[in-house]
């Protein structure tokens, strides 16, 4: 007869780069054996391993297509085989297109879906006999263009729409072994073309008069992960952001 697992094991898709790659780490940190998928940041996913070896933990770096049926189920199958069990599942692994809305055709839109939104309920269907096994949780990862029309990039916008709405309905129908939550960041690592304009009023719509770090995105995923009572909630990590304006317009504090 086996001994049971007991370690506890994270998942986070997209983990070799940006927000994946902090979520992985303090995982990690945090105690949890990690997997971890790339599908192009091959180099920054064996980093990851290294860093979390060097904490003492374990860590697998998977390459995995998350807009690739095949893919998923492979994943979890290497996921079974490699610790036979599932605490935390982070789905981080997005696309971030942009476009104008009519110029995106039907294989610009199903290139973002499949990604954005199959595959997170992909994953979670098939790791959910793991997670039920642990009472474990998921967070899935949105931001704020799921409460925004965002005209620059409409069909992720939509996406992470469905995202938040598929967040409420995993909660729903797989409680109670298994909590699903989301975080929505706000401006936490702007793309890296962002022009030093953009950043700052990104910066002076913020309340908080900051931009957000990778650690404020962290510190949410494990707080979730960790709240027993907690399920079917997005979790909004902006600064103050997606309040929109202190006052209404034309500046009449009172309303008049």
């Amino acid at each position: 007869m086996h001994e049971p697992h007991t370690q506890r094991v994270a998942l986070v898709t997209g983990g070799g780069r940006r927000l994946g790659r902090a979520i992985a780490l303090a995982s990690a940190e945090a105690g949890y054996d990690v997997m971890v998928t790339y599908r192009t940041s091959a180099g920054g996913a064996r980093e990851v391993a290294a860093l979390v070896a060097a904490m003492g933990r374990r860590c697998t770096a998977v390459r995995a297509d998350m807009g690739d049926p095949g893919d998923i189920s492979r994943l979890a199958g290497s996921l079974r085989d490699t610790y036979g069990r599932l605490d935390l599942l982070v789905n981080s692994a997005a696309t971030f297109a942009s476009a104008p809305l009519l110029d995106v055709d039907a294989e610009a839109w199903n290139a973002v879906m499949d990604v954005n939104v199959r595959g997170p309920h992909l994953l979670v269907r098939a790791v959910a006999p793991l997670l039920r096994d642990s009472v474990g949780s998921v967070v899935n990862l949105t931001d704020l263009s799921a409460f925004q029309p965002w005209t620059e990039y409409p069909h992720h916008a939509v996406s992470k729409a469905a995202l938040a709405h598929l967040t409420r309905v995993q909660a729903r129908a797989l409680a109670p072994e298994i909590r699903v939550n989301a975080v929505a960041p706000g401006a936490v690592l702007p793309p890296p073309d962002y022009p030093p304009e953009r950043i700052e009023a990104l910066r002076a719509r913020t309340p908080l008069r900051r931009l957000g770090t990778p650690d404020d995105v962290v510190r949410a995923v494990l707080f979730l992960a960790d709240a027993p009572f907690v399920t079917g909630q997005i979790l909004v990590v902006d600064g103050g952001r997606s309040l929109g304006a202190a006052g209404p317009p034309g500046g009449a504090a009172d309303g008049t």
